[in-house]
Parts: structure tokens; C-alpha cells; sequence
């Protein structure tokens, strides 16, 4: 079995049976306790199946300052040791199992959206989103899902992305960490509403601005005078009438 350094001494890297059979043992002992937990199952060879969870890592992994801390998340998350995780306005709170018989207590904050940020995204979107329902599939134009992901777009950027863990581990970002991140991306499968309550965003609201705005200009083109528009006079002159 590997082992790496530590300041305390030196530490077991547990195995997957091992995380496997302890998240399990954790499960059952919350459960008699009474206990809720809302743990994040993979069950298949993909992480993630759907456009807003994809989207999630994509866009963790398309930077520099994450991309070699994730991997061992992605192994850790696939053990479903990230036995509970709850996603709040701008937090997750998580519980990673480790070698420990007690899963690690980890937090993630996310900051705030800012209004005129939203309100630019919102305007840019204009016509491109019809209603709440392909919003939350996933179903947007390429240019949309680029405003989405790219920099200035609702994906957090590093810089936005704070984190500390209850485990020994001096890395800036640990295993556990990584898990609940990639964890973050999962529950968006089952549910792409929470990436709008992490950003604090009220999907509703957000589309409903949306199409108002798409409403006005319509309004404000309606106005215009198109050039394709043939006066009477012209009609007269085309059909001699």
C-alpha cells in the first residue's frame, strides 16, 4: 500500500475497497443514528451525463490551478466516498470519507454573482432561450453555452472558489476537496436547478428578464421602418394598379 508524507508522520492511502467499505459502514451508523444523508452515487462508467454537470467539470478542468489537483478527486468521488453533500446559496457543505472511521468535513464557498454581471448574461441571451424547460436541458445554441462557460460567465472562475477541508492533507486543494467538486458537478444531473440556488440565482426570474427583454426589443424594432416594407405608391408603379 502507497503512503505519502505528512507533517504529523507518515499516512496510509487507503485502498478503494477500503473508502468503499468505510463510506458504507459511515452510511449505515449515520442512518441508526437518525440521521439524513444525501451521499453522491456513481453508478456508471461516466461521472456525469448530463450538459450542466459536464459543463461544471469542464470548466473546473480548463484551468491550470485545478487541473492536477482534480484527479484524485476523480478517484475518490468514483468510491462514492463523498457520503453527503449539500449545495446552499454560494456553499457546499460536504462529508468525504477518508481512511478515518469519521468522513472529513469539507466546505466550499462560491462567490456571489454580482446583479450587473447576471444582467449582462441575461441581455445577451435575448432570443435564445425560450422557456425554463430547454434552459434546464441544456438544449442552448453554441454561442450560448460558451457565454455560459467561458470567462465572465455564470461557471465560477478560480478566483471565485474558496475551500478548506477538516483532513491533515497540507495541499492547498485535497482529495477531498477535489471529490466534493467533482460531487458539485453530479448533483447537477439530478437536479441543474441547484447551479442557479449555488450562483444565487432565481431561475424563474432569470428567464423571465430574459424574455421581457426579448419583448422590448421587438417593440422597440417594431417601430423601425424596414426598408423591405413596399409603400403604396411602389405597389402602384409594381402592379399597375
Amino acid at each position: 500500500m502507497s503512503r505519502y508524507w505528512n507533517e504529523t508522520g507518515y499516512f496510509e492511502q487507503p485502498d478503494s475497497a477500503s473508502l468503499r467499505s468505510k463510506a458504507k459502514d459511515t452510511a449505515r451508523r449515520e442512518k441508526s443514528k437518525g440521521k439524513k444523508m444525501e451521499p453522491v452515487v456513481v453508478s456508471g462508467r461516466k461521472l456525469v451525463n448530463s450538459w450542466w454537470g459536464q459543463a461544471w467539470c469542464d470548466n473546473l478542468e480548463q484551468y491550470a490551478d485545478f487541473e492536477s489537483r482534480l484527479q484524485r478527486g476523480r478517484r475518490y468521488v468514483r468510491n462514492n466516498t463523498v457520503v453527503d453533500l449539500n449545495i446552499q446559496k454560494g456553499k457546499v457543505l460536504a462529508r468525504v470519507q477518508g481512511r478515518r472511521k469519521t468522513p472529513y468535513k469539507v466546505e466550499i464557498r462560491i462567490s456571489p454573482l454580482s446583479e450587473e454581471r447576471c444582467q449582462t448574461i441575461m441581455e445577451k441571451c435575448g432570443n435564445k432561450i425560450e422557456n425554463v424547460e430547454s434552459l434546464l436541458q441544456g438544449n442552448l445554441p453554441d454561442e450560448l453555452q460558451e457565454l455560459f462557460r467561458g470567462i465572465g460567465g455564470l461557471f465560477p472562475e478560480p478566483k471565485e472558489i474558496s475551500f478548506q477541508c477538516s483532513c491533515p492533507d497540507w495541499a492547498l486543494m485535497c482529495k477531498h476537496v477535489a471529490a466534493a467538486l467533482y460531487g458539485i458537478g453530479i448533483r447537477f444531473d439530478e437536479n441543474p436547478l441547484l447551479f442557479f440556488t449555488l450562483r444565487g440565482i432565481d431561475v424563474e426570474q432569470f428567464v423571465k428578464v430574459t424574455l421581457e427583454s426579448k419583448a422590448e426589443k421587438m417593440v422597440k424594432n417594431a417601430e423601425v421602418k424596414s426598408d423591405r416594407i413596399i409603400e403604396d405608391a411602389d405597389l402602384t408603379r409594381l402592379f399597375g394598379i
